[in-house]
């Protein structure tokens, strides 16, 4: 998949699944815009491919991966947080 910087974006700050896109697609970067309230989990569909611990400080994590199925994000508490993806 070719990758451009022209990102998607998804904003979410409750205690939600949130099925940011279905389909395949890239996942560019998950930026903390305050620290984890809760674990926040990063699936491909149904299969977990990260976890963040709950308190993890304000960043941005960088994936540059693929995903197949669809980009699910768990969030276990209202955590605030931008999803950037293709």
């Amino acid at each position: 998949m070719a990758v451009n910087k022209y990102y998607d974006k998804a904003y979410i700050a409750t205690a939600t699944t949130t099925t940011v896109k279905t389909g395949s697609g890239y996942l560019h970067a998950l930026t903390l815009n305050t620290t984890a309230a809760g674990t926040i989990t990063l699936k491909d569909g149904a299969t977990v491919f990260a976890i963040l611990k709950a308190s993890v400080a304000e960043q941005t994590f960088f994936f540059d991966c693929t995903f197949a199925t669809s980009l699910v994000v768990v969030t276990g508490a209202a955590s605030d947080l931008t999803i950037s993806y293709l």
